[in-house]
């Protein structure tokens, strides 16, 4: 904005007067807009709950401040499959605020806005479709929200949309790019936009894996939460890759009524967001149980184990290194643990476990059964209509619309097909799990025992999220630094014991106390005509 100077040179005092009356009307202008708004990009969850408590804002007021952010960014960046009509939207936040005035309160984090997965059934009267990423589940159609849905709706959250994922979470093309799919497309990170020519799978352009809408929506300010799911670093990875705090919880302990999942043995839904308080709130709406960590010194009962990130790294077949990122990623790793050493953290650094040729070669017979016989069944009967039955329908689906199902440069569905022709039986899937599970739990608490730890911490670009999928125990991550490179993000994956959420809860907000403050998206990529 420009503003014009009036120049009297035969009358100076009037000028004078004039001058500081309009510099005043610009102070006071400043102030009005700062009262008025919040920053999408910075303010959580819990900064919303309190602004409205202080009757600062109403839940229809935030929710236009996340459409308007929407409204900015999401034609470049492209998180959003399914946005909700904002008639809807509003509509409901003008309920939920009508509530709060008559003295019904849900749950702390009543009337706040949040984004699901696509994976996540939505009832058809919400207007959103699920699709999971697939052509072949347009036009699906369901009475009933999932058990997770319904558990936030009830909880006084608002859906203000569906998040783009990786179609299937993966289990339709070995080489497809994390964060397409078919019916989306492509997602891209706040921080880096494009990505690079012939980018790898997991390389430093690249957002991140199946939950990747979700983080991009949380990191880019579409709103101050989001859902995700893993089957293994599904949340992981996009989290850390937006400087989100996240948790995959225990796998197992969560209803997935409704919800898509590749397997049973090893997804679980969790929360992303800019807080651990943030993730802790929505935690306790999930699992139904309280944490509270006010009674206890910051440490208390912690302790924390790093593994060595020279070892616990990214494989060049994933991600190829540039010039000082691999450098940079083990020094601000390790500059983190020794903030963590000097406030007082016990930590063990570094600590040992066997890597993932130690595991069972079993994950992708596992995964297929599970897909085949358990998961798309049960997604599809979540739906009232639906147009296909079984993974043989959508393979069909797909080779009938191959313009639209199957557009280059992903032309394949070897998963799909790989999941169709499965024809093990459960009592074999059965021991395979067993042993995966027992060995992948074994070498875990071989590692706590002998360091005396309870929490396993490594760099987010590594393995560990298998090690934790595999054995059923939860992971989570909290931010470090961003990329000298190209300003991508990174952080740790946290891992605990089966049912030990709160272990790593407690290290995200002690954590949080001490950290340098997470990374925030420029946008410096957008030019304006691509916004």
């Amino acid at each position: 904005m420009q503003f014009h100077a009036l120049i009297n040179t035969t009358r100076p005092h009037i000028h004078q007067k004039k001058k500081k009356k309009e510099k005043e009307r610009k102070i006071s202008l400043a102030q009005y807009c700062a009262d008025m708004a919040f920053n999408v990009l910075t303010t959580n969850a819990v900064d919303l709950k309190q602004l409205i408590e202080e009757n600062k804002f109403t839940s229809v007021q935030i929710v236009q401040e996340y459409f308007a952010q929407i409204n900015r960014y999401e034609s470049a960046l492209n998180a959003l499959i399914s946005p909700a009509p904002r008639d809807n939207v509003l509509a409901i936040a003008s309920a939920l605020d009508q509530e709060r005035q008559n003295g019904k309160v849900r749950s702390s984090f009543h009337g706040i806005p949040i984004i699901l997965k696509d994976s996540f059934v939505t009832a058809w009267n919400l207007g959103m479709s699920t699709t999971a990423g697939s052509c072949a589940f347009v036009g699906s159609k369901a009475s009933n929200n999932g058990a997770i849905t319904q558990r936030l709706i009830n909880a006084g959250l608002i859906i203000l949309g569906k998040a783009n994922m990786t179609e299937f979470a993966g289990m339709k093309m070995t080489t497809m790019m994390p964060g397409w799919s078919a019916h989306g497309g492509q997602t891209l990170s706040p921080y880096v936009g494009r990505l690079e020519v012939n980018e790898k799978l997991l390389g430093h352009s690249a957002p991140g894996g199946s939950s990747t809408g979700s983080a991009v929506a949380v990191a880019a300010g579409f709103s101050p939460l989001a859902m995700g799911t893993e089957t293994v670093g599904s949340i992981v990875t996009p989290s850390t890759r937006a400087g989100l705090y996240a948790l995959k919880p225990t796998i197992g302990i969560q209803d997935t009524t409704g919800l898509y999942t590749m397997t049973d043995f090893f997804d679980s839904s969790g929360p992303m967001a800019k807080s651990a308080a943030d993730v802790r709130m929505v935690a306790e709406i999930l699992l139904g149980r309280s944490f509270d960590f006010s009674q206890l010194g910051l440490w208390e009962g912690l302790s924390v184990g790093f593994l060595d990130p020279r070892v616990w790294n990214m494989s060049s077949d994933f991600c190829t290194q540039f010039a000082g990122t691999a450098e940079q990623m083990v020094e601000d790793y390790e500059e983190t643990v020794f903030t963590l050493q000097n406030h007082g953290c016990p930590v063990r650094y570094p600590v040992d476990l066997k890597d993932v040729s130690a595991l069972p070669v079993t994950i992708l017979p596992i995964a297929y059964w599970d897909f085949k016989n358990v998961c798309i069944p049960r997604f599809i009967d979540a739906f009232d209509e639906c147009p296909v039955r079984s993974v043989a329908d959508i393979v069909r689906f797909n080779q009938k619309n191959s313009e639209r199902a199957l557009p280059a440069p992903f032309t394949e569905q070897n998963d799909l097909e790989g999941a169709m022709n499965s024809n093990e039986e459960r009592e074999r899937i059965d021991v395979l799990k067993k042993e995966l599970r027992n060995t992948a739990q074994r070498l875990l608490q071989e590692s706590f025992d002998r360091e005396r730890i309870n929490i396993l911490v490594a760099p987010g670009d590594s393995s560990v999220c298998v090690h934790a999928a595999a054995a059923g125990y939860p992971i989570a991550t909290v931010p470090i630094a961003q990329l000298r490179y190209n300003n991508r993000p990174f952080g740790l994956c946290l891992v605990a014991r089966a049912n030990e959420e709160e272990t790593l809860l407690r290290f995200m907000n002690a954590y949080e106390k001490i950290a340098k403050p997470r990374p925030v998206p420029k946008f410096h990529f957008l030019t304006s005509e691509s916004i």
